[in-house]
């Protein structure tokens, strides 16, 4: 049998999704495409998994897509690559995601691996990764989100001089703009964006998954939208165990360990 081209492992909370296909610059294939929409679908279903940890292994994040095998699989309705048990890893599509997830890239981060970032919700990015969303040099458009959250997330002006032109930037660009949160030594961007995750996956998890409910609810329906629902949201979580918890450990200025209920 031949690998995996996504490894999954458990880090208590965490689930560490791994790009796994070094030989090829991790470029994503079919079978990644799949591997990667189960391994969300895992996350989203498993009430002990809290946050997602998306790296890669080998040198470079991705590549993009690996179009010899991926280009004649897109019909007249374009491409589907989630399975049953999948979540559409990119959330154009599908079953949307409520839990966080982060990421750790470094090397080569073309098109997908973007996109795949716009997708999560706190990204990590070795000093020498180069970023490129090149897909107009190839004869085709961004199809995995890079066109509406790009410019929402760094700007239209920001968003249209990578897009347009598919032209490679480094990574203090990418931080300039916004497309990453911290820029740190090479070598070292797995070990931070694992931090980060094990320190979201110690808070409650329902009131995470919340807070991140209401922010995306602001991207896609409006302020006034997330401002309705904010007092609902309050009643409920003051009702769950882990707000009890939380309490009590701000009383007695002990840690919390959450239970997500």
């Amino acid at each position: 049998m031949s690998a995996p081209t996504i490894t999954v492992e458990r880090d208590g909370h965490v689930l560490l999704i791994g790009f796994n296909r070094p030989d090829k610059r991790n470029a994503a294939n079919f079978a990644l495409l799949q591997e990667l929409a189960l391994a969300y679908g895992e996350l989203e279903r498993d009430p002990q998994l809290r946050v997602g940890f998306v790296f890669a292994h080998g040198d470079h994040f991705t590549g993009g897509l690996d179009l010899a095998d991926v280009a004649p699989r897109i019909g007249p309705n374009g491409l589907n690559t989630v399975p049953d048990g999948g979540i559409d890893p990119w959330q154009v599509s599908g079953q949307q995601l409520s839990k966080p997830v982060v990421m750790a890239v470094q090397g080569t981060c073309l098109t997908l691996g973007i996109e795949l970032m716009l997708a999560s919700d706190i990204s990590i990015a070795a000093t020498s990764t180069r970023f490129g969303q090149i897909e107009v040099a190839r004869g085709i458009l961004p199809f995995g989100g890079a066109t509406f959250r790009l410019p929402r997330a760094v700007g239209w002006g920001n968003a249209m001089r990578w897009i347009l032109t598919g032209d490679l930037f480094d990574a203090a660009e990418a931080h300039r703009i916004g497309l990453v949160q911290e820029v740190v030594p090479d070598g070292t961007q797995y070990e931070r964006g694992l931090e980060l995750a094990q320190r979201i996956a110690a808070q409650a998890p329902l009131a995470v998954q919340a807070a991140l409910a209401n922010a995306r609810l602001a991207l896609r329906d409006g302020d006034v939208a997330a401002a309705a629902a904010l007092q609902s949201e309050l009643v409920r979580l003051m009702r769950s165990e882990d707000a009890s918890i939380g309490m009590t450990a701000f009383v007695t200025r002990t840690t919390a360990e959450f239970v997500g209920r």
